[in-house]
């Protein structure tokens, strides 16, 4: 990788700026200064400084965030914040995505990556990878709908979903449920609830696959890098 392009992919500003910083002489690779913009370099093999400070760098970045409600599940929007809005620079410059959406007053789990692999991976029809929310549902949510969510309901548009898995947590005037689905439709869960005559007031996702939002560890609005092996867990992800 050319050192201009790395720099300049680490925050260190613009090739116009990145130019100048390597005029100055504070960097270097390995120990020897670095001038020239077009210097080929390994970052992952060689110690790259600048004025002293050493570049970590990544190809790949995956950020597990617990999304509030009022953000966009997308990288940017002309009138409401994003959920970009929530990282720290350090990790913007990544350039990050969601892997898939949440409402904007969805809540819960949200992957975000620069992996467009993994990304196509966990997204893809083909994979059925499940995800489980938790809901409060105005409306009395009985058996009746279990049955109905495992044999498919109908939407609006006339689709059939997919068999769902849904654990009653307490039901009356107002039930809370969790609910499991394999695939993402726009405003799945809320839309199967009004096909069997109920409504969603609040919603959160709590898994995605192999990974699970722990809120003691993650309050919302907060996100954390996944480990080693959750990345391996994704990518060698197979459902049941």
């Amino acid at each position: 990788m050319r050192i201009d392009k790395l720099l300049a992919n680490t925050g260190y500003g613009s090739r116009k700026e990145v130019k100048q910083l390597l005029k100055s002489g504070t960097v270097f690779a390995d120990g020897e200064k670095v001038k020239d913009p077009k210097t080929h370099v390994d970052p992952e093999k060689q110690q790259i400084t600048v004025n002293g400070e050493t570049i970590e760098y990544k190809e790949f970045i995956y950020l597990l965030l617990n999304k509030p409600a009022g953000f966009i599940s997308a990288t940017e929007d002309e009138y409401d914040e994003t959920v970009l809005d929530l990282l720290e620079t350090e990790d913007i410059i990544y350039k990050p995505f969601p892997v898939g959406r949440l409402d904007k007053d969805t809540e819960g789990l949200l992957l975000l990556t620069n992996d467009g692999q993994l990304a196509h991976q966990l997204l893809s029809p083909k994979k059925h990878v499940p995800k489980t929310y938790y809901a409060k549902i105005l409306g009395e949510v009985t058996d009746d709908d279990k049955t109905a969510f495992e044999n498919g309901v109908e939407l609006d548009d006339g689709y059939i979903t997919k068999p769902a898995k849904l654990h009653i947590i307490t039901s009356g005037s107002e039930s809370e449920i969790e609910l499991t689905i394999t695939e993402g439709k726009f405003h799945q869960v809320k839309r199967m609830f009004i096909a069997v005559g109920k409504k969603v007031q609040y919603l959160k996702r709590i898994t995605m696959g192999p990974l699970w939002l722990d809120e003691e560890e993650l309050k919302r609005g907060e996100y954390r890098d996944l480990t080693e092996e959750e990345v391996e867990l994704l990518k060698n992800y197979k459902p049941e």
